[in-house]
């Protein structure tokens, strides 16, 4: 059991990689990229690269998820799970259903690959995946956190400043369904913004 759980904690950090790896080319490269590129590169970038990114993109997230699943349900009936973890998990959840549920849905509308409001589909898309670029860096810090500093959480209770992060995450992410771009319009804006939260959601868990 101890060496299927380590292989699973292995598959988690290689899919998490190509799955992150990904959201950072699309929102470090490929948007710069698609801004300057001529038409007929443009063109070609939709029609061949950006699907086969996607690709890796969707089920490099779909299978982080599952094994993220697996060592919650294993891992953490073991050894306990702490607050850390929750808001950690409650991110790498988050992110996992915006790739599935909002940003390949509309990404296929906005290459062509199904009909509907390309310049719609491509704004929600894009607002989404940055603010999975903005939980990236606060999901990564509480999850390692989840090993390295927290302990298991009293029987008492959850403590305030977890609900408190959880809260501040659920209206981030309401914001990346219905909101605006804001500070996350730009690269710098959105990275800067990542290692604010990270910041600012570590301090409510340790101090409030």
């Amino acid at each position: 059991m101890e060496e299927i759980n380590f292989i699973a904690r292995w598959g988690h950090l290689l899919f998490g990689i190509t799955w992150i790896g990904m959201l950072y080319y699309f929102n470090f490269v490929q948007g710069g990229y698609f801004k300057s590129a001529s038409p007929e590169a443009l063109a070609d970038a939709k029609a061949k690269l950006a699907p086969s990114a996607l690709w890796w993109f969707r089920w490099g997230a779909m299978f982080t998820f599952l094994t993220g699943l697996y060592l919650l349900h294993t891992i953490g009936a073991t050894l306990g799970n702490n607050e850390f973890i929750i808001v950690g998990a409650l991110m790498g959840t988050l992110m996992f259903l915006n790739v599935w549920l909002v940003i390949w849905p509309a990404q296929q509308i906005a290459l062509g690959m199904k009909e509907g409001d390309g310049p719609a589909a491509a704004g929600k898309a894009l607002l989404a995946s940055r603010t999975n670029t903005l939980f990236s860096g606060p999901m990564a810090y509480f999850m390692l956190a989840s090993a390295h500093k927290g302990s298991q959480y009293s029987a008492e209770g959850l403590s305030t400043g977890l609900w408190v992060a959880v809260g501040i995450v659920i209206l981030l992410e309401l914001n990346g369904l219905f909101g605006k771009q804001g500070p996350l319009a730009s690269v710098a804006g959105v990275i800067h913004m990542s290692l604010l939260l990270t910041a600012i959601l570590a301090g409510v868990i340790y101090f409030v």
